[in-house]
């Protein structure tokens, strides 16, 4: 359903409050908090504001903190025409669009004959589209060219909020709804580092399913990346990319949530791909260099038109051959209401806490609170099976844990993973 007007941001409203509201460093809602993507917040309520930039700004100068609680009398501000006049120019846009021949093969995209369509969600990437058809020699329709900070044009979320999450069926409502008219096409979230992949065989892919797909292609795609090159994920990303990774003979490498996990694998080419299962990647360039060390939804976009160009086939349908060869998983995530001394609790857990023999029927092969890659904590625990697992972990940013779950042999499966995992989490949350 469209959004209601109820729902519209006041853009007024919410650039006044972000100039002229301020933070007290006594509430916890309106301190400087760090998620896995940064410092978040609305100007609205007083958690994220021109107060925070500056004392953020000036910390990340100075190696400092508590600013904020000063009254940012030691912020040093110079007046913005200064400001810009220390500044060099440099085309970042022109440079960019640029540098995509090298990470996508555009000589298949210019010469394929398939109809491609693009949302960008109202964000950032929304003159790039026309800049790289343009650049490199194909057709691509922007079915969405609104640029409008109130985001009216989206269909609400599951929830009844304006998202524009580009992995959620009912905030792509638009693109899906025209999946018909095109061979593939791909929607970026508003800055463009998360995208979602619509085929007009298979409607929205699920994330961890276009993941999978992307990297069994690019791994045999890619004459130039090392043989040594792994695959990056995250712990709560699908384990189909692990059974495409063994299957491939490459390696994996497993990390906490966070992309900044990949980020000394891109560089040195030890990874050609990472990525997570809320839509999230990016993979090295053709000649095996580092391209993005963090997510760009632009490139997965047209990644899934070089698939589809090459092979004949959309993403959607390399993952049916793929879970047909390897069998085919059934994906939750989960967000469950928590306080913020139980998030405390579940950051904390060890594998002590979930001492069990088996978990729905199945026996327990691994239990762990650290990335087998990295070997870092990941803020909850993990407990597997051979043919399923769940990992708990608290949000960053919401009163909430996130329980993910997957199954190899069926939603019956998930469902009883599921439900054991919320009995084990109660009874360790009330035992403190």
């Amino acid at each position: 359903m469209p959004a209601p007007a109820s729902l519209l941001v006041d853009v007024p409203r919410l650039v006044t409050a972000y100039y002229a509201g301020h933070p007290s460093p006594d509430i916890d809602e309106q301190r400087v908090a760090f998620g896995t993507s940064g410092h978040r917040g609305t100007s609205q309520a007083l958690s994220f504001n021109e107060a925070h930039i500056l004392a953020i700004t000036e910390a990340i100068c100075r190696f400092r903190a508590a600013l904020l609680a000063d009254g940012l009398r030691d912020v040093a501000r110079i007046p913005f025409a200064r400001a810009w006049q220390a500044t060099s120019p440099y085309d970042y846009f022109g440079a960019y669009v640029a540098g995509l021949e090298q990470v996508i093969d555009m000589d298949v995209l210019r010469g394929a004959k398939i109809a491609l369509g693009v949302d960008p969600l109202g964000g950032a990437s929304l003159d790039y589209w026309p800049a790289i058809a343009e650049r490199f020699g194909f057709q691509i329709e922007v079915v969405n060219p609104e640029l409008d900070p109130t985001f009216r044009f989206m269909t609400v979320d599951w929830d009844g909020r304006i998202r524009m999450d580009p992995s959620s069926a009912p905030a792509m409502a638009r693109l899906i709804a025209l999946r018909e008219r095109f061979d593939v096409a791909f929607a970026t979230d508003p800055d463009a580092d998360r995208h979602g992949v619509v085929t007009r065989t298979s409607g929205l892919l699920d994330p961890n399913h276009y993941l999978a797909a992307a990297v069994d292609y690019l791994f045999a795609n890619r004459p130039n990346w090392s043989r040594a090159a792994a695959v990056g994920k995250t712990v709560v990303t699908s384990s189909i990319i692990d059974r495409v990774v063994s299957a491939r003979g490459r390696r994996l490498f497993e990390v906490p949530v966070g992309f900044k996990y990949f980020v000394d694998g891109f560089l040195s080419g030890a990874l050609g791909f990472g990525g997570e299962e809320s839509a999230g990647a990016s993979f090295l360039q053709r000649d095996g260099g580092a391209w993005s060390t963090d997510k760009d939804g632009i490139i997965m976009g047209l990644l899934a038109a070089e698939l589809t160009a090459r092979t004949g086939r959309d993403p959607g349908e390399r993952y049916r051959q793929l879970v047909h060869e390897l069998g085919e998983p059934i994906y939750e995530r989960i967000d469950v209401h928590a306080t913020r001394e139980q998030k405390s609790v579940l950051a904390q857990l060890t594998p002590h806490d979930f001492d069990v023999p088996n978990l729905a029927g199945e026996r327990v092969c691994a239990v762990t609170n650290a990335a087998p890659g990295t070997g870092d904590a990941i803020g909850g625990i993990k407990v597997s099976t051979e043919n399923g697992w769940f990992a708990a972990r608290p949000s960053g940013t919401e009163d909430v844990y996130k329980l993910y779950a997957e199954s190899f042999t069926g939603a019956d499966h998930l469902r009883r993973i599921q439900e054991q995992a919320r009995g084990m989490i109660d009874a360790v949350l009330a035992g403190h």
